[in-house]
């Protein structure tokens, strides 16, 4: 599975940008959909999850209530709307297909093919 990030860009503090990823090949649904990001200096950290069917999702404390993913599995893509963007959300983003059951959906280990990233900067 190969996966294509895009959306990123540079957005004022309050804005909202909406992240897409593609993915290559027949076997999408059978992967849990996930997106992480890493901040300039800092580790890479969960950012929400969706599941196989679009029916489950999850997200991190940083960005409940302000992102909603989804995924269109006839289209093979995954997106993440940011609203209320801070500028702590500044970070490149990628998306990542996990394998396996539902379990430890934020761990990255889960994750085993991923995007190259976009990136995205909040000014204040």
């Amino acid at each position: 599975v190969q996966l294509q990030a895009s959306g990123g860009g540079l957005v004022q503090a309050g804005g909202s940008l909406k992240l897409s990823c593609v993915a290559s090949g027949r076997t999408f649904s059978s992967y849990i959909m996930g997106w992480f990001r890493q901040a300039p200096g800092k580790e890479r950290e969960f950012v929400a999850c969706i599941s196989w069917g679009g029916r489950t999702t999850a997200y991190a404390d940083a960005v409940k209530g302000r992102a909603t993913i989804s995924r269109d599995n006839a289209k093979n893509t995954v997106s993440l709307q940011m609203n209320s963007l801070k500028p702590e959300d500044t970070a490149v983003y990628y998306c990542a297909a996990g394998a396996g059951d539902w379990s430890k959906y934020s761990d990255q280990v889960k994750y085993v093919y991923w995007g190259q990233g976009t990136l995205v900067t909040v000014s204040s």
